[in-house]
């Protein structure tokens, strides 16, 4: 582990893994918020096609996490597989502004996604290797901020070219969305330095579930509870122009999100490191309940400003919190492999979430797929408030103790 702390306590490595999450942030938030009204308005898509598009996107994202981080484990490397994950991500770039047909568009959501599949285990071991233990909430934290910081520039530039050009602007926003993708690509190229696992484990192609904790294994199970709620954000886009938000206004309201996002994010990993991750997550569960109760019940404009700030809140509650116990609670050898596991469990569980949500959306109404986020949410907190605050890191179910 990098012991180089050069600024503000934090190594060399977790700066620059931050700001390249920045730029390749900027580049994706330029176009997501756009991509399920490029598809609903230019390319006539339905919302179950939607749902289709990102829930498979993710899925299979979400299968390479785990190949990349096994393997990130088992060569010993992290860095180069971090690069090509950043670069296959840029290449989506010009397809998704080339784009006529949402098959097109799928293809580009794919390759974007098999990048991010590729990098995130092997950056994560990077982060997680590179900062004392007692200081791993602040680390994944700062990540998060920065990262999301470019999540509140992307979506302000795109509002920029869309006020002026005003809705045929789609092409030329996903045109320059590809210049802030090549730039982290060069910054991973020039700033990262290599790091060592602990030791190598054996990699024999079996499984390597059956090695973990029960923690472990019990909290990714629990992650991917709540992650088979949280269907794709392109629902929450369009039901806030369901509830009178012009096309225009909707990078603003996704940046909204981003900032509140990116404002919590550290704040919380430094309070999830003095009171306990385990807390801060539970706080986040329940948040995402109550926020996606109030999407299904949504009315007005001014509610949506809002729901999407709170929703800012819980993902800087979670989103790097989560990692940062994982991180904790697995053996040093293991890392790469226990965040790909984790990635590829929580991000499979998006594609039966995107489907139902689509599915409930046509069948039944709006406010269905986000009453069964907010009672799956509800569940895992339960579940992860019964399991994971046992006695000394013990277990425990209505007085009853795992071992």
């Amino acid at each position: 582990m990098e012991q180089d702390r050069p600024l503000f306590g934090f190594s060399r490595n977790v700066l620059v893994a931050g700001l390249v999450s920045l730029l390749m942030d900027i580049s994706s938030e330029m176009i997501y918020p756009l991509v399920p009204l490029f598809l609903s308005t230019v390319l006539g898509v339905n919302v179950t096609v939607i749902g289709l598009i990102e829930g498979v996107a993710e899925a299979a994202a979400s299968l390479l996490k785990g190949v990349s981080g096994r393997l990130s484990d088992h060569l010993g490397r992290r860095k180069g597989l971090m690069l090509a994950g950043y670069a296959v991500s840029s290449l989506s770039r010009p397809l998704m502004a080339t784009a006529a047909l949402w098959q097109q568009v799928l293809a580009a959501r794919l390759i974007d996604r098999l990048g991010k599949g590729v990098r995130t285990a092997p950056r994560d071991a990077i982060i997680a290797e590179s900062t004392a233990p007692t200081h791993l909430g602040r680390a994944f934290s700062l990540h998060r901020a920065l990262d999301t910081v470019g999540a509140v520039l992307g979506p302000g530039l795109a509002i920029w070219i869309m006020s002026r050009l005003g809705n045929n602007a789609y092409q030329t926003v996903f045109w320059l969305a590809t210049l802030p993708a090549l730039g982290a690509v060069a910054l991973v190229a020039v700033g990262i330095s290599e790091t060592r696992p602990a030791k190598r484990p054996a990699v024999d192609g079996r499984p390597t579930w059956a090695a973990f904790s029960w923690r472990t294994k019990l909290f990714i199970a629990i992650a991917s509870l709540f992650a088979f709620g949280n269907s794709s954000d392109a629902f929450l886009i369009l039901r806030a122009r369901q509830a009178g938000v012009g096309a225009v206004a909707i990078p603003a309201v996704y940046l909204v999100f981003n900032l509140v996002y990116s404002l919590s994010a550290f704040p919380a990993g430094w309070a999830a490191d003095r009171l306990g991750k385990r807390r801060v997550i539970l706080l986040g569960f329940l948040l995402f309940a109550v926020l996606y109760w109030g999407f299904a019940r949504v009315s007005g404009r001014g509610e949506v400003w809002g729901l999407f700030a709170l929703y800012g809140l819980f993902m800087g509650l979670t989103e790097g919190v989560q990692k940062a116990f994982l991180a904790a609670i697995t053996t040093p050898s293991g890392k790469a492999t226990a965040f790909g596991v984790y990635a590829t469990a929580t991000g499979l569980a998006t594609l039966p979430a995107s489907l139902i949500g689509g599915w409930l959306w046509e069948h039944v109404s709006p406010a269905a797929t986000f009453y069964f986020g907010a009672g799956t949410a509800g569940l895992a907190a339960l579940l992860f408030a019964a399991f994971m605050f046992g006695d000394e890191g013990q277990g425990r179910l209505l007085g009853w103790r795992m071992t």
